[in-house]
């Protein structure tokens, strides 16, 4: 199959169907052969790149050091040359006066010398200026020659350097075009391991190998050759564009999942709300959230297979990680186990009262590792599933009917008839007591300040605190309208007196 380097990846892996495992070792060996070859090839231009930047550099270098030691000649030498012309004019300018100081001291020079005399040192005096003049202007001169020849010179190292950058770019260009044809190389190679390893070979050495020549090399010592680097990659079509649609597809398949999983999730609901009634409130949430991750936890995976990542190694690591996992999160999984019970058994939903795990109030919400729930003062408690499942649970509002257990203590000296009749009078009147199972008031107990009644009406669980407070407020009032005491605890003390015994 390597006789067509470019065949496209799809049809490879239909030529590499029927082989055997021997064979596509032959093959993987024969892709592992380009794939180096073509490394081969990137680290040669690779190598030329480096050279070129570093001929390219000494000849700059070279090229400003020459300018820079002829400029300080000329100028020293400019320098030079408009000192000894100061200098010239200087003297000149000192003999001139020397003289005319030498004639005024004489005292038998006439008038007409000493005019003369003056005439002439006046003349040196414009000729030594004039000398000076000439010579700054031989500088000013031979500066602007320096500063021209400099601005020749740095245009010309200007020029080589752009020459040098020209053949680097296209070395550049050459090796990303050789990278992205080994990209394409390294893919099909991987289609021939995956291939080999499904029917027993081991590939682990070459996919190594595989790893270590990819990627992208970039010098970041070289601003400009980076970026260069990179930008050819970006437009290459097996580098940034690949990347870029496969970014794409990855956001794209993670948006779909996401959306089906919604979707599916709100069927899922309508679905077991409306078909079955035997699941509990808490088993449908459940197995609607589960259904919801397992579809986004898919979308996942297949997401990053379009990114191009081998999820099997991650897959066979989670499963290395499980066992581990497992004994430091022996806690987590118990209250997980405990959690399935609790979904399997139903011994409470969600909006029931129970009392379980040291906490009494109404089911919030329940997952696999804690129940939520609210308690009548309105805090919300996490108790570990654990906690619940290894002890008692009450559940209040279990079932649709409620009996309410009351007592009510009257005097001894009470007529007990009376206070019974007006009992059941008041239970039977009330709206919510239900008439089936019927209501008991009988005279229970006789206590050590009363005689007690117990009085057991049924009601809606729902109604239960309505008929508690209801009747008892009711019996108050009826109990101190017929005159009948509701005794209080009280002790009677008896004295007697003993005589002292006289000795």
């Amino acid at each position: 199959t390597v006789g067509d380097p470019t065949i496209p990846v799809d049809h490879l892996e239909l030529l590499l169907r029927p082989l055997t495992k021997e064979e596509l070792a032959v093959e993987a060996a024969a892709w592992i052969g380009l794939v180096k070859g073509k490394v081969q090839e990137i680290s040669e231009i690779e190598i030329e790149i480096r050279t070129q930047k570093q001929l390219s550099e000494e000849t700059v270098d070279a090229a400003k050091q020459e300018v820079k030691a002829v400029t300080a000649e000329a100028k020293a030498a400019v320098e030079e040359e408009a000192k000894a012309a100061a200098d010239e004019a200087k003297a000149a300018v000192e003999e001139a006066k020397a003289a005319s100081e030498s004639t005024e001291a004489g005292t038998a020079a006439s008038e007409a010398t000493a005019t003369s005399e003056a005439e002439t040192e006046a003349a040196a005096e414009a000729e030594a200026e004039a000398a000076l003049e000439a010579a700054e202007a031989a500088k000013e001169a031979a500066e602007a020659q320096i500063k021209a020849a400099k601005a020749a010179a740095d245009e010309e190292i200007q020029a080589q350097k752009a020459t040098a950058a020209e053949a680097i770019a296209a070395m550049i260009k050459q090796k990303a075009a050789l990278e992205s044809e080994r990209v394409g190389l390294v893919d099909r190679a991987n289609a021939v391991m995956n291939a080999w390893e499904k029917k027993g070979g081991d590939p682990s050495t070459e996919r190594l190998y595989l790893v270590a020549v990819s990627g992208l090399t970039v010098d970041v010592k070289d601003v400009s050759s980076a970026w260069l680097t990179i930008t050819e990659w970006v437009k290459s079509p097996e580098g940034g564009i690949r990347w870029v649609f496969n970014l794409v597809k990855f956001l794209a398949i993670l948006l779909a999942f996401w959306i089906l999983a919604r979707v599916i999730g709100k069927l899922v609901d309508r679905g077991l709300s409306m078909g079955s009634q035997s699941l509990s409130m808490l088993m449908r949430q459940f197995l609607s959230k589960a259904i919801r991750r397992v579809i986004i936890a898919i979308g996942v995976i297949v997401a990053l297979a379009a990114l191009e990542v081998n999820i099997g190694p991650i897959l066979a690591a989670i499963g290395a990680l499980g066992f581990v996992v497992g004994f430091a999160l022996q806690g987590s999984l118990s209250n997980f186990a405990n959690g399935l019970m609790i979904l399997g058994y139903r011994p409470f939903d969600v909006g029931d009262f129970v009392e379980a795990g040291g906490v009494a109030g109404t089911v919030e919400s329940l997952n696999l590792v804690s129940t939520t729930i609210k308690t009548p003062d309105n805090k919300v408690m996490i108790v570990p599933n654990n906690s619940i499942w290894g002890g008692i649970i009450t559940n209040v509002t279990g079932s649709p009917n409620r009996r309410v257990d009351m007592v009510f203590g009257v005097g001894y000296g009470d007529d007990l008839d009376k206070a019974q009749a007006i009992l059941e009078r008041i239970v039977t009147e009330h709206p919510k007591v239900l008439k089936t199972p019927e209501p008991v008031v009988r005279v229970n107990e006789l206590g050590d300040s009363s005689v007690n009644f117990i009085c057991r009406p049924w009601t809606m669980t729902s109604d239960y605190w309505d008929v508690y407070w209801a009747i008892t407020r009711s019996v108050k009032r009826a109990f101190d309208e017929a005159g009948i005491s509701i005794p209080y605890p009280q002790t009677d003390v008896h004295l007697h007196q003993v005589e002292a015994n006289n000795a």
